[in-house]
């Protein structure tokens, strides 16, 4: 790994990696499969590359990681944290569960045991890029001991002009955050907009740093990095492969490597990190989950910009209905439905609004003929100010003019203390993190993920013996299985009981 240089005209020059595989890597390829195990024998090598940061969780998470893994959050973050320990973990601070309002007590815990079991930084997301929810998040942060990292949402609309980025940019940095993060989730950033957007945002931000953050959904993610770092970002979102390109984070590899054509000192061990690209392929080809490639350069996702997860649920939708053929006509009236609703970011949970209130419009051949309660709240503001005052008039009054509506006006989201929520779930003996994981899910959910037993370490290639023994006993055409070798036999044999 490169020595750091004490001269501070080379920290200039220098390019660092915040890694993005174990969070948004495997989140967007691999649909969050991955489970403890599968992390944890390559931990302690990703450890010493020289990351600026390692990602490991998010809120959404956390439903999967029980309900179909059988792992416990917590503990996979305890695991990490002992092998992970020069490195500072960091989460992605959205919402705990994205289709519900969360109360602030406790999103104040859950960012507690987040910061009591090894993470140290949270990187928030404000769908709205909202002063008051980031001012609100940053705050419960620092107070749990997190280090907060804002993130300016990217988005292509009329309103998301350089303007509103400059505007964006200053009051982000006036809450004394340490660094700033262009987020670019969908992909949408072009070389060129790059090339506009980045100095921009460094002018208004000061000194505060900007690490620059894209996914390669239109093919242009790598070539977007390279343009960050030309106009003065200095630290990188990447990838390893094989969960990077695609509709992933750019290769860190392939950043690296034309970052240091163009001059650059790139402050990673790529070395380091060959056997874990090594391990996650072989993982990826043994449990038939994707690897990612480059993608063809696509315009459509400019004009709908719903993301590359969704439309699969979308055309699982149709697929139901009978009508997978209407997926191009959704994604078309998905635009549509993005304008009226005033230009949302699409962004987890206004993405879900915006694309299954075109799939309800195309499936039932009428434009908000019904309505999801969610869409309704939006139209009331509970999702975001801005969202109820920019949304079409028009529109916004075929919504809220239904009965359902009425009685929805009338809901206020509760505010309960954590004394309250935990008296409804089991009293004073319940811990605080079981007392989190009773408020997102199911108590069976919870009972079937302690039944299934603490995390067992993933085999990988390096293990090649133990892999074939293992592999061989799960085909159904042997009976018998001998393996020999000069002083070794081993025999394997199935009986009939």
């Amino acid at each position: 790994m490169p020595l750091r240089s004490n001269d501070p005209k080379d920290d200039m020059n220098e390019v660092r990696f915040v890694d993005t595989t174990l969070r948004d890597g495997q989140q967007s390829l691999w649909a969050l499969s991955m489970k403890t195990g599968m992390m944890l024998p390559v931990a302690e090598q990703m450890d010493r590359a020289g990351f600026d940061a390692i990602e490991l969780m998010a809120s959404s998470h956390f439903k999967k990681c029980v309900r179909e893994l059988k792992d416990d959050p917590w503990e996979r973050i305890r695991l990490v944290a002992r092998r992970i320990k020069k490195t500072p973990l960091r989460m992605s601070a959205g919402r705990i569960n994205a289709f519900e309002i969360t109360p602030l007590s406790v999103y104040s815990l859950f960012l507690e045991r987040m910061a009591a079991n090894g993470l140290r930084q949270a990187r928030i997301s404000e769908e709205w890029n909202d002063i008051s929810g980031w001012q609100r998040k940053v705050t419960l942060s620092r107070k749990a001991g997190l280090e907060p990292i804002i993130n300016l949402i990217f988005s292509v609309s009329p309103k998301h002009s350089d303007d509103y980025y400059a505007r964006k940019s200053r009051e982000a940095v006036s809450l004394g955050v340490a660094r700033l993060c262009l987020k670019d989730p969908g992909g949408l950033l072009t070389p060129e907009r790059t090339r506009t957007l980045v100095p921009l945002i460094l002018q208004n931000s000061r000194t505060t740093p900007l690490e620059f953050h894209t996914h390669c959904t239109t093919g242009l993610g790598p070539l977007c990095c390279l343009e960050a770092i030309k106009l003065g970002a200095r630290t990188v979102n990447t990838a390893i492969p094989p969960l990077a390109d695609a509709s992933s984070n750019p290769s860190l590899f392939n950043v690296a490597k034309n970052a240091r054509v163009l001059g650059y000192q790139t402050m990673i061990d790529e070395e380091v990190l060959r056997p874990v690209s090594e391990h996650f392929t072989f993982i990826a080809r043994r449990e038939g989950f994707p690897i990612g490639v480059p993608v063809e350069y696509d315009y459509a996702q400019y004009l709908h910009q719903v993301p590359g997860g969704m439309i699969s649920n979308l055309r699982h939708q149709l697929r139901l209905m009978g009508m997978e053929d209407r997926l191009a006509q959704t994604l078309l009236e998905a635009s549509r439905v993005r304008a009226e609703f005033g230009y949302p970011i699409m962004v987890t949970p206004l993405s879900q609004f915006v694309g299954s209130q075109a799939a309800i419009n195309v499936i039932l051949g009428e434009r908000y003929k019904e309505v999801t309660d969610q869409v309704i709240q939006y139209a009331l503001g509970l999702w975001g100010k801005e969202g109820a005052d920019t949304m079409d008039p028009n529109v916004k009054d075929k919504i809220l003019g239904r009965p359902r509506a009425r009685e929805l006006a009338r809901w206020e989201p509760p505010e309960p203390s954590i004394r309250e929520i935990r008296s409804k779930m089991g009293g004073a003996g319940v811990t605080d993190e079981e007392l989190l994981l009773r408020w997102a899910l199911r108590k069976e959910d919870i009972e079937a993920m302690r039944v299934a037993g603490p995390p067992k370490e993933y085999i990988s290639a390096r293990h090649p013996l133990v892999t074939l023994v293992h592999e061989l006993t799960r085909r159904k055409d042997y009976h018998r299985i001998q393996v020999q070798k000069p002083g070794m036999s081993l025999i394997l044999e199935k009986r009939q009981l």
